[in-house]
């Protein structure tokens, strides 16, 4: 007889995301904590009014964004220098702080892609995606033609639940199309604005491969693209209900990210488990806004096995929680959720 034995291990959410805090310095420094090579970097000064800039792998390292205006992409000679094997470097003050200002402080959101980008033929304009699907995240970059119903292949396995496109050869809005908006209209990341109707193909999922994002011809595009997988991430929605023991949201594993936006008017809520390592987690950011972290106690989440509870009764910037509303979510699992379970098995055959 021959013996076989199967041995598939566990899959830690923090091989695929991961926040790091930091302190600027001025001068060159790399921040090297992370299990990964990240495809997406999204950077945000914790002490300081500055802008949330946003790095990814497809449009090129050094060519940021800002997730609060709509600005094209451009570079600076000093601020962001590359992404690294296991994090990313930076290079002197970073273009007014937003990176790296001496003494201040900083979260980097990190969020692992598939390396180099590849050609995608899924949809009628070829696009280059790094794709993720354990996470279930792409980066997918493209070049926008003159038919606005042209769809663009995302690169992930299953339909895309929410979707973040911006035009970056050129000033314009970021839209915002996710599964559970009440009337298939979109968002703008880079504003508190209401879910605004129709969508006119600004940012809507077609089908299981595929999206629109209208934009004029020639222009270079770029869209973020999340689904939900079991242990890792979950894209969803909820009512809130005005009270401090606010709704209980099942995602399945406990969140080590969180961001949060009514469908109507407020701002992109922001919150995760190494700014704050205990429940209640308040200090938010928001990424429609430069402001630096602040709490605010109506606004406030708690982290729990398997899932989150609101806590803030609503009112005040931020809200998370008002009465009847709707409120769209995307969640990153942190460590201790059962991502892949693990299998250990002997057989034998005759």
């Amino acid at each position: 007889s021959r013996s076989f034995s199967i041995t598939v291990q566990n899959d830690a959410p923090s091989n695929h995301f991961n926040t790091v805090l930091y302190t600027g310095t001025n001068a060159a420094q790399s921040i090297s904590s992370l299990n990964f090579s990240p495809g997406l970097v999204w950077i945000k000064s914790r002490s300081n009014s500055t802008s949330h800039e946003l790095n990814d792998i497809v449009r090129g390292q050094v060519s940021r964004l800002y997730s609060n205006s709509t600005d094209a992409a451009g570079t600076v000679a000093n601020g962001f220098l590359s992404i690294d094997s296991n994090g990313f470097s930076l290079n002197g003050a970073g273009g007014g702080g937003e990176v790296n200002g001496s003494g201040r402080t900083y979260v980097a959101w990190n969020f692992k892609a598939g390396g180099a980008a590849v050609a995608n033929t899924d949809g009628t304009i070829n696009s280059q995606v790094s794709v993720n699907n354990t996470l279930g995240f792409s980066i997918v970059g493209w070049t926008s033609s003159s038919t606005s119903s042209d769809t663009i292949g995302s690169g992930l396995n299953e339909r895309v639940e929410f979707l973040i496109t911006k035009k970056y050869s050129g000033s314009r809005d970021w839209h915002v199309w996710h599964k559970d908006l009440p009337n298939n209209g979109y968002l703008n990341l880079n504003t508190s604005s209401a879910e605004s109707t129709p969508n006119g193909d600004r940012a809507t999922v077609t089908n299981d491969t595929t999206f629109i994002a209208q934009s004029t011809s020639g222009d270079l595009m770029i869209a973020y693209c999340f689904a939900s997988k079991p242990g890792f991430s979950k894209v969803g929605s909820y009512t809130g209900n005005g009270s401090t023991s606010g709704p209980m949201v099942q995602t399945g594993f406990e969140p080590a990210f969180l961001m949060i936006k009514t469908t109507g008017a407020d701002g992109w809520f922001m919150v995760d488990n190494k700014r704050e390592t205990s429940n209640p987690r308040g200090n938010r950011l928001f990424a429609n806004s430069s402001v630096a972290e602040a709490s605010e106690p109506g606004a406030q989440v708690n982290f729990y096995a398997n899932g989150f509870q609101l806590t803030g009764s609503g009112g005040g910037q931020g809200q998370t929680n008002s009465n009847g509303q709707t409120y769209i979510y995307l969640a990153i699992a942190a460590d201790g959720s059962t991502a892949t379970p693990s299998l250990a098995n002997s057989f034998a055959t005759e």
